[in-house]
Parts: structure tokens; sequence; C-alpha cells
């Protein structure tokens, strides 16, 4: 009965594209129209069809680190590039659009994110050994989309661009206070106190992430500009001329956009400028694919702008700026994955295989959702008032260099 309704479940779902399915039994089925892209899979374990017609999204991810689910070819990008390409509401059967459904309905109890289930949810995915992240990231530990504002650049010139990028929108003057939410290794905050002489407060909720920024500011002479804390942003208090936050919003969940808003509202200064960096998904609000949240960032969403904006609006803070970065992050992912398999030996002994092929589906995933899914990242700038920030975008690329040495 389960490969029955397997086939007829792909018979809908494959219309771009070609799929071979061997089943556990040796029978083989194609589906799609023949053309690209195409993939070939064999399903080795007969209790992975049935989770396939339950859960699909889940299913998929698990059978792959399991090691139930061979990919023809080890041609995971082709497989979930076809798969996403497919991924549509009008092609789903009637159990996967009410696991959908469902999962939609119960999104804000996986979403829910008070302090305690906040800092435990970081440590699950941020507090894994720094030298994993040493082997894929760029030098300054940047886990953010990178800015590839010309064809040809590097990783590491790619974040060094991005964070120049953000730089200019938060109009820096020498000795603003800076608040970073979700300091990450303090590569950002760093470079503002060191190029452009900025006094920063860095906050973090993962224990590897604050010793490592840490001992960075120590060693760089910047411990009397940089702060990095232990802790929640919502137990901090005082004002900012500055907030910025990269990479860590897809961590508040939906039912916290009003007390994160609220709070960066309390505590920028009546002049101040804020910068958001998230994913964001450029389609109505849903909910958290399964796979993801379970086994990479439980807790986790990825907001809709109109549901960000929403929260934004209810505190009464314009809206400057909103600059939507397109496939910047599906190319910062695939470095991310070629640095990662060059190093998979060193990978296999921080972890184990089944660890490596978590994480590679991981990283496969979310760059080919970039590519050909509604994935996007916005950054959204803000303030109290309309003219906190100069009124045309030339700003940003004539003000002021970077001071030789900021900190000195």
């Amino acid at each position: 009965m389960w490969k029955s309704l397997l086939r007829r479940t792909l018979d809908g779902y494959v219309r771009r594209g070609s799929l071979t399915v061997r089943f556990p039994d040796g029978t083989q089925a194609e589906f799609g129209d023949g053309g690209a892209p195409r993939a070939g899979l064999h399903i080795r374990d007969p209790a992975l069809v049935a989770r396939l017609v339950r859960n699909p999204e889940l299913a998929l991810g698990e059978g792959y680190v399991d090691g139930d689910l061979a990919i023809e070819g080890d041609d995971l990008h082709g497989l979930l590039e076809l798969a996403i390409r497919n991924l549509s509401r009008d092609h789903r059967d009637l159990m996967h659009r009410l696991a959908v459904r469902l999962r939609d309905a119960f999104r804000a109890l996986q979403q829910y994110n008070p302090a305690g289930r906040a800092r435990a949810n970081v440590a699950r995915h941020y507090d894994l050994s720094g030298a994993l992240y040493d082997l894929f990231l760029d030098a300054d530990r940047q886990y953010s989309c990178a800015y590839f504002a010309r064809p040809g650049m590097t990783l590491d010139q790619a974040q060094a661009a991005k964070k120049a990028h953000i730089a200019a929108k938060l109009c820096l003057d020498r000795d603003m206070r800076v608040l970073d939410i979700g300091c990450g290794w303090g590569g950002l905050a760093l470079t503002l106190a060191r190029d452009h002489g900025a006094r920063v407060l860095g906050v973090t909720l993962s224990e590897e992430q604050h010793r490592h920024a840490t001992a960075r500011a120590m060693a760089e002479g910047l411990a009397d500009r940089v702060d990095f804390r232990l802790c929640d942003y919502r137990s901090l208090e005082g004002r900012f001329d500055r907030i910025v936050s990269v990479g860590m919003f897809e961590h508040v969940g939906a039912p916290q956009f009003g007390a994160y808003f609220r709070t960066l509202s309390e505590r920028l200064e009546p002049d101040g400028v804020a910068l958001i960096h998230t994913i964001g998904r450029a389609a109505p609000p849903g909910s958290t694919n399964p796979w993801i949240a379970r086994y990479i960032f439980p807790g986790g969403y990825v907001p809709s702008l109109s549901e960000v904006m929403a929260s934004v609006e209810r505190q009464g803070l314009f809206q400057t700026d909103i600059e939507v970065w397109r496939l910047h992050y599906a190319e910062t992912l695939r470095h991310w994955h070629d640095r990662f398999m060059a190093r998979i030996d060193r990978a296999r002994s921080l972890y184990d295989e089944r660890f490596c092929r978590m994480w590679r589906f991981y990283l496969v995933a979310c760059e080919q959702s970039f590519r050909f899914g509604r994935q996007c990242v916005f950054q959204i700038q803000l303030a109290h008032r309309q003219d906190a920030v100069p009124l045309t975008r030339d700003y940003l690329h004539s003000g002021p260099a970077p001071l030789a040495h900021a900190a000195q």
C-alpha cells in the first residue's frame, strides 16, 4: 500500500525534471517530464517508504543521513534542486497538505523561545566544536550571508564586503555606542571597533562563541572598546547610538517579534540607527522545515517581510531602508559546502560519518533553497526619526573611509 501511495505522490509532485526511484523490492519507476534536472535514488529500507508518504520533508533528510536512501552518483545537489524546483502547494498530495497545515497550526509552540529555551536552542548548534566551524567558515568566522559585490570574490573577501556594507548603513562616528545582538564569534564587533572607532557591546547565548570572542578582543588589544557578554538581549538596559543584529533574528521566533522590536526601540537612542540582517522568505508566513527544526536549528524560523513589518510598525519605528539580497547566500553556502567537503576527514575525526552526512545535507539543502526556492536575505534599517540617515543611498558609497587605527 505505501509503495503505491508513494508512486502516486511522486506522479503528482515531479512535474519538472526527471526522477528515477528504485524501491526496496528491486522494482524501479520513472517520474517527471524526462527533462533536466535529473536525479536517481534507491530506497533501501522498506519502512522509509511509509515515512516518505507521511512526512516527506523530514523523511528525505533522515533517510539520507541514516544511509537508508542512496542517491545516484551521490548527487545531493541534483536531487535537492529537483525537489525544491517542484515544491509547490499546488502539487502537494492530501497527506502532505495536512502535515503542512498541522505544522503551521502549531508553529507558535515550536517557535516559542523564552530566555531559557533560547539558550538551550543556541547551545544545540553554536556550542559545537569551534574546530568544526574553522573547517568551512572564513578566517573571521562570519556565519551569515556574505556579500559578493563583484564576480570572482573569495569567501573572505565577500565576508569583508558584508561587514563594510553594514558599517556604511550604520553611519558610524568615532566613540558611538553600538549594541551587537547575537554577536557570534565577535568578528563584526571587533571590525566596528578597530576600523570605525566604535565602542561595542556584543551579546550572545553561546558559551563557545563568548569564550572565543572575548579571547579575540584581548589578543587584538580591543578589550577596552569591545565588551562581550553571555546574556539574553531582553535583559539589557541603557541606550545605544547604533544597534546591529546579523544572523540572529532567525532564532527569535514569531511569538517574540513584538518583544524583540520593543526592546530594540527602547534600547535605541532617539537619533539612533538600527540594522537587522536576517534570512527571510519571499512568500507568505509559514513554518520551519521539520528536518531543519529537529536536527539543525531548533526553535528557528525564517520570517516573511509582512510579519516582520507588522511588529516594526507597532513600535512606531521608521523603515529607513530595506534591501533584499537574492543569490548571495546560495553562493556563500556553496563555498561553505566545498570547504567542508575538502576537509571531510577532519570533520569525521571531530564527530562521525553520520554527523558529516547530516551537515552536508544541511548545507546543500539550504543552498538549493536560496538558489531555487523562496529564500532570500533582508537588511532592514530602522530609526525613530525619518532623517536619522541621509535621504539617498549615495552615502553607502561616498562615506568616510574606515579609521586606520581606531582603537589606539
